[in-house]
């Protein structure tokens, strides 16, 4: 019989499948540095995961398998190049197990968009293999695995609002004290490539166009310990907000229009073209959301509150 940890508290219990739900992510700060030796790009993030959530549900299986449902279907590869399936190898790997299972995916952020919605299948597919197998490994030992996949795995394996460094994945959660965020998400027609964005934002740089000084990490992380809707609206920053609105101008509609509904403030989420905007209270995020949905701009809108937990057995 295969054994699955407890929600929280790290018990065993026996049984399975296991469910885990996994956040979406957005950035309150993301600033790009100049290109690594690697190939990356130097970064100095803020993240704050949101409660736009998908669900991996992980069963015995004689092999390693995956099937989905929800946003993507029939356009997200369900074969080796799908990270929850490289995430679940990797596992399997560091572990010194058989990679056996069956997952199941419910995809409810949507592809390409900005939120890490493949991050966040790996490390649900990290956390559920880990209680299906009963690998027993920590969080923070799927994490070191996770940030061998992608740089925004280890957050989504935290949650939280937390500083990334590195390329991302050196996570430091950022102690403030407990404050609800509102958000209204913005989802566009189509997904942007990441690459792509990096590459046009080192176009725009090389071509003396880089996006204008945006405030700093500390700048952010005395606005969150402020509370205040207002002072973290006027904060907010995003280095990939320019070549995202280079490649898709459109979104200059979306976050006129969201101001013009009311928001505090708004942003491109991380490479895009998700936008994402600040709104006072729930009440006030609905208003905000109304007045996006009418303006016809994008193809969805929703309301979301963060910080949420990260990854997490159901």
């Amino acid at each position: 019989m295969t054994e699955a940890w407890g929600p929280d508290d790290g018990t065993r219990r026996p049984g399975g499948p296991v469910r885990v739900r996994v956040p979406a992510k957005i950035n309150l700060h993301l600033g790009v540095g100049p290109v690594r030796p690697d190939g990356f790009h130097e970064l100095s993030t803020i993240y704050h995961a949101i409660s736009l959530f998908d669900e991996l549900r992980a069963s015995p299986g004689d092999t390693l398998a995956l099937t989905m449902e929800g946003e993507g279907q029939g356009e997200l590869a369900l074969d080796d190049t799908n990270l929850a399936i490289r995430a679940a190898r990797a596992l399997a790997e560091h572990a010194g197990v058989p990679a056996y299972a069956r997952l199941h995916l419910r995809k409810s952020i949507p592809l390409a968009a900005g939120l890490a919605g493949g991050s966040a299948d790996a490390a649900a597919a990290l956390l559920a293999c880990d209680a299906l197998w009963g690998t027993g490994l920590s969080r923070e030992e799927l994490a070191d695995v996770g940030a061998t996949l992608g740089s925004d795995v280890p957050f989504l394996l935290h949650g939280g609002t937390a500083l990334g460094t590195g390329r991302g994945e050196a996570v430091s959660p950022i102690l403030a004290r407990p404050t609800v965020w509102h958000w209204v998400v913005a989802l566009a027609h189509g997904g942007l490539s990441t690459p792509d964005v990096y590459r046009e934002l080192d176009r725009l740089r090389a071509g003396g166009r880089a996006p204008e000084s945006m405030p700093g990490l500390d700048d952010v992380m005395a606005a969150l310990r402020q509370r205040n809707p207002e002072v973290l609206g006027d904060v907010l920053g995003n280095d990939l907000q320019a070549a995202a609105l280079s490649l898709r101008p459109e979104l200059s509609d979306v976050l006129k229009a969201g101001y013009e509904a009311g928001a505090v403030a708004g942003i491109v989420s991380g490479s895009g073209p998700t936008c994402v905007f600040l709104a006072g209270d729930g009440a006030h995020a609905e208003r905000v959301a109304s007045g996006l949905a009418e303006a016809g701009v994008c193809r969805q809108v929703s309301t979301a509150r963060g910080p949420m937990p990260g990854a997490r057995v159901t």
